[in-house]
Order: C-alpha cells, then structure tokens, then sequence
C-alpha cells in the first residue's frame, strides 16, 4: 500500500499563494490516481482536487475551481496543490489520497491517506 506524507501547509494572509506537497512511496506512483480532500473545524471531509494517473484528467470542486490546481511529478513522486486567491474559508487540514482511478480519487473511499497538513488563511 501507498504512504503518503504531505507538507507545505502555513499561515497566510487573504489573497495570498501556497503549494501543498504529497510524496508518495511504497509502491508504483504512477499506479495511483491522487486527490487531495480538506477537512475544516468541526466539518466533514471534502474533495478539492484529482489529477489521473498519466496527469491528462483533472477535477475540481466548484470552491476551489480556477483559484487551484492540481498537479503531479512521476519522477519525485509527488503531488502538488498550487493554492492562489487564498480565502479565510480555504482555512482547513489538506490531506492527499491515493486511489486507482481518478473516479475513485475524487470519492475518497480507501485507506491511502496522508497524515495532513494545515493551512491557515488569515482576514
């Protein structure tokens, strides 16, 4: 199975950028579609974003839609959440997943999670 370690999360002023990270190991990357959800303060868990195996298919949550993007590096292992127009909202722990197809990705329904990493957005 996949582990996943994300990092990248800080605190940020409104209006403002930030890349999150996922590095992935323990198994073939580029075997995973991967998805990165977030989970607000006394919230549930949320999609943001999935990117397909070969990088050629991404999804977005209408929240996040044109102020992220989401993408991968086959040789580091890593995915990336590039974060612009932060907003007080966007404040939660971002976690990545991995899954088979970008379908499932965007389900979030495994066991591949990273630990998480939190963003701050301040007003």
């Amino acid at each position: 199975q996949v582990q996943l370690v994300e990092s990248g999360g800080v605190l940020v002023q409104a209006g403002g950028s930030l890349r999150l990270s996922c590095v992935a190991s323990g198994d073939t990357f580029t075997n995973y579609a991967m998805a990165w959800f977030r989970q607000a303060p006394e919230k549930e868990r949320k999609f943001v974003a999935a990117i397909s195996k070969t990088g050629l298919f991404t999804h977005y949550s209408d929240s996040v839609k044109g102020r992220f993007t989401i993408s991968r590096d086959d040789a580091k292992n890593t995915a990336y959440l590039q974060m612009n127009t932060l907003k007080p909202e966007d404040t939660a722990v971002y976690y990545c997943y991995a899954d088979h197809t970008v379908l499932s990705a965007a389900e979030g329904l495994g066991d591949s999670w990273g630990q998480g990493t939190q963003v701050t957005v301040s007003s």
